[in-house]
């Protein structure tokens, strides 16, 4: 059903954003595609909610999409209306700062859009490394909800299940919440370098390097289970050193002291001398009657390369076999990689024109999962 605004024949053409070129139709994905002249900038798009401020509350929603066409409109249609039910629950208590994010995963985004891949899009690639494996599980959809209440997080998630009833299965959901002051279980703070205001925007949001995806993002997801009785049994010293600050005061270790394979030691990425930051929004999470403790990490990044250098350093070592000793206490049993769109791009995904199977199928032929080796390109999303 067309939106407001959109009727049939201003939709926008997979032609134009693979060319870079507008379709003729009065959308506003489709002009900001134009090949701006020196003396008209383009329009910059809208991000999503990637840079919102921390919350005391999430709910991680990943979701595979059943492939009959059915199934492929409901959710072509959930995720254009998710701007209008974030609004609808978010009013129920403005202070609640209610958001959601949207990815995409590889093949959803092929089946869903028939728009060409975005650059840094391909299913996530797993590393093993004698024995600790980031794996790579399945991802059509990611829904990153969050809010100071977990109430208005619970209630956009049903709605988001109502819309998709049918039409796909929730593979992984988890509530997450602030442990107390900003830590995670482990007991030390989590995220004390997230960048913030613009640099937050310019650490984690497409510019002009993909003109055509300008206002998106790039997003991994990793769910980890931790083995506290382990780590609690380790004298604090040693978890600092792992960590690489201290647990009480969250002050970073001087370089003397701290080890090379430290936890922030090995994901600070440098180029050419400038450091290249991500944004995350890790929340703790538990199940006390099963023993289930954890941390869902979720890293934004403008380019995806950056976030998949942090975890090659994490998992192989930098040099190989310098690991992260987080991972002798942490298992890693989920791994998604997502696109999210500009919001733009978003609300106006039900009226994209679907190509043919053959075109929709362009990118079929999947990417080989990796041993370690992720061919990482440009860090920075430079052009």
């Amino acid at each position: 059903m067309p939106r407001p605004g959109m009727g049939k024949d201003n939709r926008v053409s997979t032609e134009s954003v693979s060319t870079g070129v507008a379709s003729t139709g009065g959308s506003a994905v489709a002009a900001r595609a134009q090949v701006a002249q020196p003396d008209e900038p383009a329009e910059p798009a809208e991000p999503q909610a990637v840079v919102a401020p921390l919350t005391k509350a999430a709910i991680f929603l990943v979701a595979v999409v059943n492939t009959d066409a059915a199934s492929e409109a409901a959710a072509r249609s959930l995720c254009a209306d998710l701007a209008g039910l974030v609004r609808a629950v978010g009013f129920r208590d403005l202070d609640g700062h209610l958001t959601c994010v949207t990815g995409f995963g590889a093949a959803a985004w092929d089946r869903l859009t028939g728009l060409p891949r975005p650059s840094g899009l391909h299913p996530f690639r797993e590393i093993r490394a004698n024995g600790r494996n980031a794996v790579s599980t399945p991802g059509d959809l990611l829904f990153h909800i969050r809010a100071t209440r977990m109430d208005l997080c619970f209630e956009l998630a049903g709605q988001v299940m109502t819309r998709l009833a049918g039409a796909a299965t929730i593979v992984d959901e988890v509530h997450g919440f602030i442990y107390f002051d900003e830590r995670d279980l482990l007991g030390f703070v989590d995220g004390t370098e997230n960048p913030t205001g613009q640099a937050a925007a310019r650490a984690a949001i497409i510019g002009a390097e993909e003109p055509a995806y300008s206002g998106g993002s790039y997003v991994i997801v990793q769910k980890y289970l931790h083995d506290l009785d382990g780590w609690n049994a380790l004298p604090v010293e040693e978890q600092e050193k792992i960590i690489g600050r201290t647990k009480l005061s969250d002050i970073e270790l001087d370089d003397a002291v701290k080890p090379t394979r430290a936890h922030n030691a090995l994901t600070t990425i440098t180029v050419d001398g400038v450091e290249v930051k991500i944004v995350r929004d890790n929340m703790a999470f538990g199940h006390v009657g099963t023993g289930e403790f954890g941390t869902y990490f979720i890293g934004y990044a403008r380019t995806a390369a950056s976030t998949e250098q942090m975890l090659e350093n994490m998992f192989i070592g930098s040099p190989p076999g310098n690991y992260d000793r987080i991972l002798d206490f942490s298992r890693a049993v989920t791994g998604s990689l997502f696109f999210v769109p500009s919001q733009d791009l978003l609300d106006e995904i039900d009226q994209l024109d679907l190509p043919g199977a053959a075109r929709r199928d362009q990118h079929a032929r999947e990417e080989p999962g990796g041993t370690g080796a992720l061919n990482i390109g440009s860090l920075r999303g430079d052009a």
